[in-house]
């Protein structure tokens, strides 16, 4: 590849890591993998290089790197990663960074770095004011004013854990797929726990998001994005937009102001 200013964004969640590579404002390519900490820093850095190799990048054309974790573990590994295998010490969205907005909580530090992320490409590409409803390992909602400011929000346990405890926390009940059933009422144990989790969860989300519509106003946008914001977009007219790599975004444009 020609370019040799490319940016890699990494967004580390509780239970996957996405991997971003920017030409300026373009997403060439966009890779998950596994958020495990018991990959050492070698591990990770020859696996992210052979997801470079398979597109025919070289990792020498990377030259900033930039990342948000919500696992303090891999903070460490990440680092050490980044400057052995890339040459490039990265950026870290944490306390002091330039984000462009103002953090309206109770103590700002304690606000997840993906959660802040999102609020900047949110407002970035949306305007305010704003509901961004993130489906990961937990699913949180937060709400950014018309001048940009984030103003807090709320979470919830996420579709995939909430699922994984019923089973796990059951001695009869089976691991069933994720998958809407055409009844609420289950002729099956199957369909049974597929409509309490799918209309249990679709009450929950369509609850949160109601009522902070009602504090923010009726012109409140509301975006999804996650691994699971796919789950009720065909079913109901939740949100009105859907941008899966709303993260990575934010990423790239956290790391032009800084």
């Amino acid at each position: 590849m020609a370019n040799s200013n490319l940016l890699m964004t990494i967004d580390v969640g509780n239970t996957q890591t996405q991997i971003g590579l920017f030409d300026e404002k373009i997403l060439l390519e966009n890779w998950a993998i596994s958020s495990s900490v018991y990959r050492t820093t070698d591990e990770l850095g020859i696996l992210i290089q052979e997801l470079f190799q398979s597109k025919k990048i070289d990792v020498e054309n990377v030259n900033k790197i930039i990342i948000s974790s919500v696992v303090p573990q891999l903070v460490s590994i990440l680092e050490d990663m980044t400057q052995k295998y890339f040459k490039t010490k990265p950026l870290f969205v944490r306390p002091g960074i330039k984000t462009g907005i103002i953090i309206k909580y109770d103590n700002p530090a304690e606000v997840g770095a993906d959660r802040i992320v999102n609020a900047v490409a949110g407002f970035h590409l949306y305007k305010g004011p704003l509901i961004i409803i993130d489906y990961g390992t937990a699913t949180t909602f937060d709400a950014i004013s018309d001048k940009g400011e984030y103003l807090g929000g709320a979470i919830a346990p996420g579709f995939g854990i909430t699922l994984e405890a019923l089973t796990e926390r059951t001695a009869k009940l089976p691991r069933v797929e994720p998958k809407m059933p055409q009844n609420i009422i289950g002729k099956n144990t199957t369909n049974s726990i597929q409509a309490g989790m799918f209309f249990g969860y679709r009450g929950l989300v369509k609850e949160i998001l109601e009522n902070m519509k009602k504090e923010l106003g009726p012109k409140t946008k509301i975006v999804a994005t996650g691994g699971f914001s796919s789950i009720f977009s065909e079913e109901e007219n939740f949100y009105d937009e859907k941008n899966t790599d709303l993260t990575l975004i934010g990423l790239r444009l956290i790391a032009e102001l800084n």
